[in-house]
């Protein structure tokens, strides 16, 4: 028997590959396949089963991929009905799995289709579970990501409730939790950096595992201090749900090269935004105007997806030469799968046909430290409402990249801003975005909060009004 965890930092996702004589199930597979595919072949193995855990919100799921190129079957839970062929199980249903095999518990709250797969060894000892977003390290799912349901949060944490004590805990201390994700997803609250543990251990530090917790305080607990979703999720979930286009497809028209002398007439036959992912300190020493920064070394998928609001938004990618295929990939992993192309050479073939660039002012925090008592002084602090509430320069207004598409009436295009988030990725995006709707009164603060915590600007936790 095998088992391996395949994670993806970048949407702080994991995969599963299971394998026993000569049969393996994939759990959870992310868009492109040929990783799993090549394992499989890699070990002599034929993949059997692609075992979703549920509807996905945060990415899009290579499960149809997959199953068109092995023949293996798509396996859900009870109450999925998606739009294509799949293995309906039922709750205790066994799936052999060579010497090995896998038992489905219906798991209902993160979502009504959630399902947790038990894997039972060669002695039909219980051995390790698989629970998708139903258990996570230190956390459990969010209740408040189903596709359309009649259920209110407060219900579905209800059924989370009852499936957390009544199909996992029971089950024996040594077992092993491997969770759908890690720390970073949007998934849940306040998850552990840690990507498995034993199921004994979650008992003891757990929150939503304490022996006494009622069924009323788990419900104001897991449902407490809930964020809004990122506005993509839901169009990953129904993605997930009814279909979308094959990855070779999406990737073949996402990495065509787009001459220089072409790019005006692409972006006016496609609509096309420019999205650069080159590094920071590159953005800032110059770009194409009214492009948009999201560097494909930071966050990049969920704030690609966080960002642009329209999957469908046709983009041209500005790339460092070599690195074109894996942000298309990446855009794909959220869904974004109208990539029309990339800038042949990238921004310094744009430089070198002398065509025009922008460039953007960074100042530093030492400079910036110095004049947060001046009367006219005006800080924008990029980061999450949760992390301004903890701690913030004195005077700084709350202006989050989350939230930005939504908060553009706040700014002028008069007058001069500072802007900062914690080390400088988030503040790029945030003046990119700005600058592109015209706006260039807009100064990046070089380090970011930290850097002007350190160059001795005075800090507090007392929360200042949020508008700008």
């Amino acid at each position: 028997m095998k088992v391996e965890q395949i994670y993806t930092g970048c949407l702080a996702e994991a995969a599963y590959y299971i394998e026993s004589n000569g049969e393996a199930a994939i759990i959870d597979p992310l868009r492109e396949t040929a990783p799993y595919v090549e394992m499989a072949e890699k070990n002599g193995a034929t993949i059997k089963y692609i075992l979703e855990t549920h509807f996905h919100a945060d990415f899009v799921s290579g499960h149809l991929d997959l199953a068109a190129k092995t023949g293996a079957a798509i396996v859900y839970g009870p109450n999925a009905d998606p739009n294509f062929d799949i293995h309906s199980a039922k709750d205790g249903e066994i799936l052999p799995l060579g010497n090995v095999n896998i038992k489905v518990l219906h798991t209902p709250g993160h979502t009504m289709e959630s399902t947790t797969y038990l894997l039972l060894d060669e002695e039909g000892k219980e051995h390790s579970i698989y629970s998708g977003d139903t258990l996570f390290i230190g956390d459990v799912g969010r209740p408040d990501l189903a596709i359309k349901t009649d259920l209110s949060r407060e219900d579905l944490a209800g059924h989370l409730f009852d499936s957390l004590r009544t199909k996992i805990m029971t089950l024996p201390d040594e077992v092993i939790v491997y969770p759908g994700h890690g720390a970073g997803s949007a998934c849940g609250k306040n998850l552990s950096s840690e990507t498995f543990d034993t199921l004994g251990n979650q008992k003891k530090t757990n929150y939503a595992l304490r022996e006494d917790m009622t069924r009323e305080e788990f419900v104001r607990e897991v449902t407490d201090g809930l964020l809004p979703p990122p506005a993509y999720f839901p169009k990953n979930a129904m993605m997930n749900k009814m279909g979308y286009e094959s990855f070779e497809e999406v990737l073949k028209q996402g990495t065509q090269p787009i001459p220089v002398d072409l790019l005006e007439k692409t972006l006016d036959q496609t609509g096309a935004m420019i999205l650069d992912t080159r590094s920071e300190e590159a953005f800032g020493e110059g770009h194409i105007p009214r492009s948009i920064f999201i560097g494909i070394d930071g966050n990049f998928a969920p704030w690609v997806g966080a960002l642009i609001p329209d999957l469908k938004q046709a983009i041209v990618v500005i790339a460092e030469p070599g690195r074109e295929e894996e942000v298309v990939t990446r855009l794909s992993r959220v869904g974004y799968d109208n990539c029309v192309g990339y800038l042949d050479g990238g921004f310094e073939a744009w430089k070198a046909a002398g065509r025009e660039f922008d460039t953007m002012t960074t100042v530093s925090a030492a400079e910036v430290a110095a004049k947060v008592s001046d009367a006219d002084f005006q800080l924008l602090d990029a980061r999450k409402p949760t992390e301004f509430t903890a701690e913030h320069i004195e005077g700084a207004v709350n202006f989050p990249l989350d939230y930005i598409n939504t908060q553009m009436d706040q700014v002028r295009s008069d007058g001069t801003y500072y802007l900062h988030c914690l080390g400088g990725y988030r503040s790029i995006i945030a003046i990119s975005i700005l600058k592109s709707r015209g706006y260039h009164n807009f100064l990046n603060v070089a380090g970011g909060f930290r850097a002007l915590k350190e160059s001795g600007a005075p800090v507090t936790d007392y929360v200042c009004p949020t508008t700008v």
